[in-house]
């Protein structure tokens, strides 16, 4: 059903290139549902029964394009000058370790950390790079971290990636701790397609508990194109009660890849291309349609990061720190591309 090898993700070979040819070096801390693989520098596409910890040194070429993430073809060697290159792959055997070398990048970037949640159909390696693209592209200056979870990586695995969703609930609300108790003033998210799910799940878990907002230090909540029955993010909504910060909610009436998703969902709409963005607005997310805007993604379904100016905007997002203004000013500047559109 799945393939445990992993992608080749740090090469044999590698071209060395001067720093000043390098246009980012980003440190990427990983939490993962993941089994390692059998090289145990990275990780495959079967379930773990604990949660595992690396992280991976990645470089982005000098002549990088915001929103594109430059790869190399398999069996290539890694060329740092052409495209995004993971120069080292660090495992941790335990979490105090992985917690400590987590806490020291937290407080040298200022207290900040962003945590990704990637969706259906991804790699390992695919999403380290997107955490990557992302965090450089949006000039994102906390501490990058992926949690990852057990993705088969390949289109016909979609009931397994919805399993291993659901198993990876408990260690996601695991991470977001793990996050609060490292040091972090401000824990952003930003989740996309299947990972919403995950996402919004485990902070229905946190409301349970009495701590949604992880003792104040959640920040930004981003849901990139949820692949979410509207009916499902409602219960959620409703259980996770009205954000004190605003959910911000990216759909765009053109996801070809949601629309298959209905479809294999017995023609339920998804949250991410539901067409009555006012229904959404009334359980406290800030709805933004981007559906006028161009994608890299054939599917149109990566807008939020292989958009230019929708993951510039989104890095405003990120970086400010007064909350509503800015969530206004960002919303309003989308409309706008799309009015240009």
């Amino acid at each position: 059903m799945t393939n445990d090898n992993a992608t080749d993700l740090v090469g044999t070979s590698a071209i060395q290139v001067p720093v000043t040819e390098i246009a980012g070096n980003h440190s990427i801390f990983v939490a993962t549902t993941r089994k390692a693989s059998a090289d145990a520098k990275v990780f495959g596409n079967s379930r773990s029964a604990k949660l595992n910890f690396a992280r991976v040194n990645v470089t982005v070429p000098k002549y990088h394009k915001t929103g594109q993430i430059e790869r190399k073809k398999p069996g290539k060697a890694d060329d740092p000058l052409q495209f995004f290159t993971a120069t080292e792959v660090v495992s941790y055997d335990a979490q105090p370790q992985f917690s400590s070398a987590l806490s020291a990048d937290i407080a040298a970037r200022g207290g900040r950390a962003m945590i990704f949640i990637h969706g259906y159909n991804t790699s390992f390696d695919s999403a380290v790079y997107r955490a990557t693209q992302i965090a450089h592209d949006s000039g994102y200056p906390g501490t990058p971290v992926l949690f990852s979870w057990a993705s088969g990586g390949t289109t016909k695995d979609y009931v397994y990636d919805r399993e291993s969703a659901s198993v990876a609930r408990d260690q996601l609300e695991a991470t977001l701790r793990l996050l609060a108790q490292s040091g972090a003033r401000r824990i952003d998210i930003v989740a996309h397609s299947m990972g919403t799910w995950v996402t919004m799940e485990t902070l229905r878990q946190l409301a349970l508990t009495g701590d949604r907002n992880l003792g104040g230090k959640l920040g930004d909540v981003v849901l990139a194109s949820p692949d979410i029955d509207i009916d499902v993010f409602r219960s959620q909504m409703e259980r996770y009660g009205k954000p004190d910060r605003p959910f911000f909610l990216l759909l765009s009436s053109d996801d070809r890849a949601l629309r298959l998703s209905g479809i294999l969902a017995g023609n339920k709409p998804r949250v991410g291309d539901f067409g009555d963005p006012a229904v959404l607005a009334d359980l406290g997310v800030m709805v933004v349609d981007v559906s006028h805007e161009k994608s890299g993604d054939r599917l149109n379904h990566t807008k939020f990061a292989d958009n230019p100016e929708i993951v510039k905007l989104l890095g405003q997002r990120l970086r400010e720190d007064d909350g509503y203004a800015s969530d206004r000013e960002v919303t309003d500047r989308i409309n706008m591309l799309n009015q240009g559109s």
